[in-house]
């Protein structure tokens, strides 16, 4: 019963998300909404993470085998795709080191922070 629980929380947001996506005209996927307000619902104690985390983790855990369908699709056009690979290939290669490069200076800044908020800690004990 619990994992029913768990799912059905999961769903709920994802389907308010669904919701948000028809009836606000901004470029934003369905998903995004959903996962914000999961999020908030987490930072504000509406929903507890012990209420979604199994089930979370599971859906994280296979997440990978997700992809599976759509890697076949791509290799079942290749002829398609092929007179683009080039620039998609410099897409996802400059996404990627954009991506790392934010994830590293904004995980540094945060290192940082918290260092300095333990050493004030440490200073005042």
């Amino acid at each position: 019963m619990k994992y029913v629980k768990e799912i059905v929380w999961i769903i709920a947001f994802t389907f308010i998300g669904e919701v948000l996506n028809t009836l606000l005209p901004l470029p934003v996927p369905a998903g995004v909404y959903g996962l914000i307000l999961l999020l908030l619902s987490l930072v504000t104690g509406l929903v507890k993470l012990s209420d979604v985390e199994t089930t979370g983790n599971f859906l994280l855990d296979t997440m990978t085998m997700m992809f599976i369908p759509a890697a076949v699709g791509i290799m079942s056009v290749t002829d398609i795709l092929l007179p683009v690979l080039i620039p998609y290939i410099i897409m996802i290669v400059v996404s990627t080191i954009a991506v790392m490069t934010v994830t590293a200076l904004v995980a540094s800044a945060i290192l940082k922070h918290s260092g300095e908020k333990n050493a004030d800690k440490e200073a005042t004990a």
